[in-house]
């Protein structure tokens, strides 16, 4: 079996890419709908920052076309002042604050740690016994939401049916350069990101999942430069082989700042299709 490849962007909402990637005078409303015509998937990051609505999940998948995907990332709460730690009630919040309404286009829950964590074993298999790893299990968790979620329209507990989610893992401190590390995520069933950061964090590429999860975060300046032609072909090669082994690819770009992501992104589509025709 050949994997599914899913190629898009690390969020859509950016000032500059308009009059740019959006059109001049495209309302702002409509931004997600023309990107995700262009795109396979999209990484929802303003969720890492806050807790969003379900209202806010309903219309994404409302204007997003039959067979697309959402990434969804989880909030840094968790992550970087939790720390991981203690991360059931806060995991219950996230889960209820709409996840769920994305229903068949919710794609794998991304959990990207500070580079001041360092590699703790205890702390990753105490953290991955509480994820939820199907939706079903996910709405049993958002049930349990703190008094925060509660009010009108605040909460989304349900689930269309009960199928996998699966969790990836981004890395940003070098205690994590150890076989020990990817050993364990194969044991936690957890992905482990390959995370191209143009030298400043730790890049693997071990394969600890049935997926592989890529986040694009600059090919020689973090978050800034492009992808040229050459760097692209070693992407979709890349890419190919992974789906080729019959693994499911997920790549992101998030190297945004001088509106390189969307049409790196659509670069490398464009080189898979054609790779694949």
């Amino acid at each position: 079996m050949v994997g599914e490849i899913r190629i898009g962007i690390s969020g859509w909402r950016y000032a500059p890419w308009r009059g740019d990637f959006y059109p001049r005078g495209l309302p702002q409303r409509a931004e997600l709908a023309y990107a995700a015509e262009r795109m396979t998937a999209i990484e929802v990051n303003g969720s890492f920052y806050a807790l969003q609505r379900p209202a806010s999940y309903q219309r994404w998948r409302s204007e997003v076309p039959d067979g697309f995907r959402f990434s969804v990332k989880g909030p840094r709460f968790i992550t970087h002042m939790k720390k991981l730690a203690d991360a059931r009630t806060p995991l219950a919040n996230f889960f209820a604050s709409g996840v769920l309404a994305l229903g068949p286009v919710l794609g794998p829950v991304l959990w990207q740690l500070p580079p001041t964590l360092v590699y703790d074993a205890d702390r990753l298999r105490a953290f991955a016994a509480e994820l939820p790893r199907s939706t079903g299990a996910a709405a049993a968790l958002a049930r349990q939401h703190d008094e925060r979620l509660d009010g009108e329209g605040r909460a989304w507990t349900a689930s269309e049916d009960d199928r996998p989610i699966q969790h990836v893992l981004e890395v940003r401190h070098d205690t994590f350069r150890t076989p020990e590390f990817p050993e364990l995520l194969r044991e936690l069933g957890i992905g482990l990101v390959v995370a191209d950061t143009a030298g400043r964090w730790p890049y693997f590429e071990d394969v600890t999942a049935d997926l592989v999860y890529v986040r694009l975060h600059g090919d020689s300046e973090l978050y800034v430069s492009g992808y040229d032609d050459p760097a692209l072909d070693r992407w979709a090669a890349k890419v190919l082989d992974w789906a080729d082994r019959g693994l499911d690819v997920w790549v992101f770009f998030d190297n945004d700042t001088k509106v390189r992501a969307p049409k790196d992104a659509m670069a490398l589509i464009e080189r898979v299709r054609a790779a694949r025709t």
